[in-house]
């Protein structure tokens, strides 16, 4: 199962992934929805006007209970702190080296973990591509 991207209904979601779909849950998704790819402090920072006694501790808190149940996803980004994604179908990362943005790109990362598995023998488990480099925006600017 995956997050619908798009649908306003984050109550159902959140319970179809098994969650309690508490305030903070809520904004949670919405916020990931909205931007993407969010670290704990970026979250926190978005989240601390709208919960006046909301801790960081809360959103890592939250962050690993829906990671558990496979409605966030982690993305390790080289050299940055992790940031984390609403759950989606399998696809690898562009990461800007100047601005540190982060953007989807769907590749058949399949095709990618099958070769590399083949030509090295190794039973690969899973897998995290970030490509790194200039955004178009940083490249003009």
């Amino acid at each position: 199962m995956m997050y619908n991207p798009g649908m306003e209904n984050y109550i159902q979601q959140l319970r179809a992934y098994h969650l309690k779909a508490t305030p903070q849950r809520i904004a949670i998704a919405e916020a990931l929805d909205a931007y993407g790819h969010l670290s704990v402090e970026q979250l926190y920072n978005l989240l601390k006007k709208k919960f006046n006694s909301l801790s960081l501790a809360t959103i890592y808190k939250n962050i690993n209970i829906m990671m558990e149940n496979a409605f966030v996803s982690e993305v390790k980004l080289p050299e940055q702190k992790s940031v984390y994604e609403l759950t989606k179908e399998a696809h690898a990362h562009l990461r800007c080296n100047s601005c540190h943005q982060v953007w989807d790109i769907h590749l058949d990362l399949d095709e990618i973990v099958n070769s590399a598995s083949k030509d090295s023998s190794f039973k690969i488990e899973s897998a995290n591509l970030v490509l790194s480099g200039v955004c178009p925006q940083c490249q003009r600017g």
